[in-house]
């Protein structure tokens, strides 16, 4: 019983959290467009019940522990062939900067039946202005050159990235000029995509990151396991039952 509230303890450090309750702010939206949306969908529960298809059969794992099962299955992004392992995250997370470089080199060897994909956080203004970020440099082509380098920024050299003018001199540096810059920024696109994310924050119940969501089935993160280590061979059983699945 002490070494369960131990660990406990422990992994209580290792997620950024945020209150339920600030799902409901909206994002820091040019004037006159549309906040994100904040409209009434069916969410699903968060359960400790699995069918025994798609739990892990090492028993290293523990269903309500390790992990939880999302009822019902949400739908994926991903090709129907392709199990999806969906990142929940945010560039001000210390745990998310620590998770990426090991995450990095997973994504180097997962199978090729395995479909990564990110989604940011946008519980609050701030983690609605830096997912705005990630989507524009999506929008522009400079995602993958960008990534990493939002994290150094705000955790290696301190600047926060908290403000639409300090993204603009961000950006410019990765030879994106101001108007460029703002017209990805205010789009459409953008401004869907963070909607997109929204709702996926909700009906994936994110209430800390990182989160790994796999196959709309499956939820676990950093709070639940005694390393990022053991989180991705978590991800790879949750994966390789699901593929077995199919």
């Amino acid at each position: 019983m002490l070494k369960n509230l131990w660990i406990l303890a422990a992994l209580a450090l290792a997620a950024c959290g945020g209150p339920a309750e600030q799902a409901a702010e909206t994002d820091p939206s040019p004037s006159g467009e549309p906040a994100v949306s904040q409209a009434a969908i069916a969410e699903p529960e968060l359960v400790a019940t699995s069918d025994a298809a798609g739990a892990p059969a090492t028993g290293r794992f523990e269903i309500g522990v390790h992990y939880m099962r999302l009822s019902p299955t949400q739908p994926t992004s991903s090709n129907p062939d392709q199990v999806e392992v969906c990142e929940v995250f945010w560039y001000g997370c210390p745990h998310c900067f620590n998770f990426d470089p090991l995450l990095k080199g997973w994504l180097e060897t997962k199978p090729d039946n395995v479909s990564f994909v990110r989604v940011p956080a946008v519980w609050n203004p701030e983690l609605q202005l830096h997912a705005r970020a990630f989507y524009t440099a999506e929008a522009l082509g400079k995602g993958a050159e960008m990534h990493d380098e939002f994290f150094r920024e705000i955790h290696e050299r301190g600047n926060e990235l908290d403000s639409e003018a300090k993204l603009q001199a961000f950006f410019g540096r990765f030879d994106v000029d101001a108007a460029v810059f703002k017209t990805a920024f205010d789009s459409f696109e953008v401004h869907a995509k963070l909607q997109r994310a929204d709702e996926l924050s909700r009906r994936y119940r994110i209430q800390s990151v990182p989160t790994i969501v796999v196959n709309g089935k499956y939820t676990t993160g950093g709070g639940q396991v005694a390393s990022y280590e053991e989180l991705l061979a978590l991800v790879d059983e949750l994966a390789a039952a699901e593929g077995a699945g199919r």
